[in-house]
């Protein structure tokens, strides 16, 4: 006869919200991080929610006329997020707040809003959250970047998101960047207005909490057009690398076939950075600003071989079409910067297909041995990386 077990103590977990603490959710990252110490680890992309900060973000809008619309717009029945608990204030933004997917419904509650109790005293509240989050993962630097303005470059009218986007670099370098050295911000430029992007290149250049530049990738307009020659030439001259920050837009005509999220998320990323990177090359601009680094953000890796492959098939048959080139277009990929985001894990537990049992990796690391490789966490969306 069985002996009876006595009862093992469990504890049980709380419940985690949009309220829980991130050293909480982070707490096995921490332990990982034990493991990195001899590591330096940059968080490439550590994503702001500014929509709970509006506020401050608006009230630095230069254009007086702007300004008072976007203070209009927040004051409107339920624009501080009482109708849509947590939505944050969108005002001038042209996003759809009914189409939030990224919390999957609820079970990746903490990154519905910034609501996490925060005792900042003498820093910024954003401030004392990124501290919190480096301090868990065991992460050296964070570089801050926006999050609903991701799709500012289809925003119907330009002139939105050259205001939109010079408020919120004065509120990165004002109230976040200065508290922490660890902390880091990319300007964010208007790409759809070239003259305005000049304006901030001119102000990043001489910032030292910028360290670099970034275009929301998530837009129409041809990279290559003479417009842009003069900007590319004035961050080339800055020493600071410009960042191609993809994106996803379910509107875009080739998307709208598309009847569920996750089939739109894993395509539009890649998308716009494949014709981005392609329309650099094939145009010479790698020989036209030659000490210009650029850094291609949130797309992964694995699409790198196969626009190396099918480049340079094309180059080596229809040459004549890029005068500009010296070398093929694999080569002047090679020069460039990706981050891992997301990890293209491969695992199995099917012992025929690995008999180790579940393995992890990035093919794409592996296949054309990628060197210029950065991480992008963003812990609390449903495809964070830690360092692991």
């Amino acid at each position: 006869m069985l002996e009876q077990q006595p009862a093992t103590a469990f504890r049980e977990l709380d419940e985690i919200t949009s309220r829980t603490d991130t050293r909480d959710i982070l707490s096995h990252a921490t332990k990982q991080a034990e493991s990195y110490e001899d590591y330096f680890i940059v968080d490439i992309d550590a994503h702001v929610t500014e929509t709970q900060f509006w506020p401050e973000i608006i009230a630095r809008i230069d254009n007086d006329v702007i300004r008072q619309m976007g203070e209009a717009m927040s004051k409107r029945p339920g624009a501080d997020g009482t109708l849509l608990p947590n939505s944050g204030n969108t005002a001038l933004l042209n996003i759809a707040p009914g189409m939030i997917y990224q919390p999957l419904h609820g079970r990746i509650p903490h990154q519905a809003g910034l609501l996490e109790p925060v005792d900042a005293k003498g820093c910024h509240h954003f401030t004392e959250l990124a501290r919190r989050a480096m301090d868990a993962m065991g992460v050296d630097y964070q570089i801050v970047f926006p999050t609903p303005m991701l799709l500012l470059g289809l925003h119907p009218e330009d002139d939105i998101e050259v205001a939109l986007s010079k408020a919120y670099n004065r509120w990165a370098t004002e109230c976040v960047l200065p508290d922490d050295p660890r902390l880091k911000g990319l300007a964010y430029l208007p790409f759809n207005t070239p003259e305005a992007c000049i304006e901030e290149v001119e102000r990043g250049a001489r910032d030292p909490n910028i360290i670099g530049f970034t275009v929301t990738s998530t837009r129409n307009r041809p990279i290559h057009h003479n417009r842009y020659m003069r900007l590319y030439s004035m961050i080339e001259e800055a020493g600071k690398p410009l960042v191609w920050h993809s994106g996803f837009n379910w509107g875009d005509p080739s998307f709208a076939q598309l009847n569920r999220f996750i089939s739109m998320h894993a395509l539009s990323f890649v998308h716009y950075s494949l014709i981005h990177l392609t329309n650099w090359i094939i145009n010479g601009l790698p020989e036209r600003f030659p000490r210009l680094k650029l850094l291609w953000v949130e797309s992964g890796c694995v699409w790198i071989p196969f626009l190396m492959q099918r480049l340079d098939h094309e180059y080596m048959t229809r040459s004549s079409e890029a005068p500009g080139l010296k070398r093929l277009p694999s080569e002047y990929m090679r020069d460039m910067y990706y981050t891992t985001q997301p990890l293209e894990q491969v695992q199995s537990e099917n012992p025929a297909v690995h008999p180790g049992g579940i393995q992890r990796r990035d093919p794409a690391v592996i296949r054309i041995g990628l060197a210029a490789l950065g991480l992008r966490s963003t812990f609390d969306d449903h495809n964070a990386a830690v360092p692991d």
